[in-house]
């Protein structure tokens, strides 16, 4: 435990001396302050936030966690000829980059949503927002950190298909869906809709924040039909659930391939 202490703090204190994570979370201050002056209030400013935070995460912290794996080989193969053993080391370079983003990303939204009593008005949705986005990047980060140990050495197929996954699942997966739903719309979908749903954790995402603000139209078809279809109480626990499953396959598989990776 203290051997994954020691390397978080030494992650926390390298990501805050090089200002990246403090410009990130700066970010999100200025842009969820520009969105309560100009959106119209707390419920406004919370799905124009959650819509901006589907997009930007995912790609931030694929790129970051990808990005991260590679200008670390030198440390990584350092720290391995020490008395570390794999697991520890990879958990600690995993919560070493997770956490700075993840408080970046809460802090910067919250500390706007505080100072203009959205936090006291709104708890419950202002909760899930900032719990949502701190979930998935958890997830963005395991995924580029998968992505950079399978292409260790070809960043540029790394990176490329960083970019391909984040595309097809923030902006073509709805689309695909819809193609699907008007090619074959003669038949009975809407399980096949809930399932394919359950694959996207953005859509996941998508469908959680619809559920707490009860407006389906906004977040796409496949929210729509998951609301109809399992009902506002059942439906969240299942995309819940779902969501968390999201979270550990990563992480696990990461670590999988971490202990087999031949550095």
């Amino acid at each position: 435990m203290n051997k994954l202490a020691h390397i978080v703090k030494s992650e926390l204190t390298s990501l805050l001396r090089g200002k990246w994570v403090l410009g990130y979370g700066l970010i999100f201050l200025v842009l969820t302050d520009v969105l309560l002056r100009f959106g119209g209030g707390g419920p406004e400013t919370l799905l124009s936030l959650s819509n901006v935070m589907l997009l930007f995460i995912p790609l931030v912290g694929m790129i970051y966690g990808i990005l991260y794996i590679y200008q670390s080989r030198e440390f990584v193969e350092m720290l391995l000829t020490q008395p570390v053993d794999r697991k520890t080391l990879y958990w600690g370079l995993y919560l070493g980059i997770s956490i700075p983003l993840m408080s970046a990303f809460v802090l910067g939204a919250a500390l706007p949503l505080g100072w203009n009593g959205i936090l006291n008005n709104e708890v419950a949705s202002t909760l899930l927002v900032l719990g949502l986005g701190a979930v998935l990047t958890l997830i963005f980060v395991s995924l580029g950190f998968v992505l950079g140990l399978a292409f260790y050495d070809d960043r540029i197929k790394g990176f490329g298909f960083t970019i391909v996954i984040w595309l097809f699942l923030a902006i073509l997966y709805d689309g695909l869906i819809l193609l699907l739903i008007f090619t074959f719309g003669d038949y009975p979908l809407d399980k096949f809709v809930i399932v394919v749903s359950m694959l996207n954790p953005i859509d996941l995402a998508r469908i959680m924040v619809m559920l707490e603000f009860d407006i389906s139209a906004l977040m796409g078809y496949t929210g729509a039909v998951f609301n109809r279809f399992f009902g506002s109480g059942f439906g969240l626990l299942t995309a819940a659930s779902m969501l968390a499953l999201w979270l550990i396959v990563p992480m696990w598989t990461g670590l999988s391939v971490f202990k087999r990776k031949d550095f």
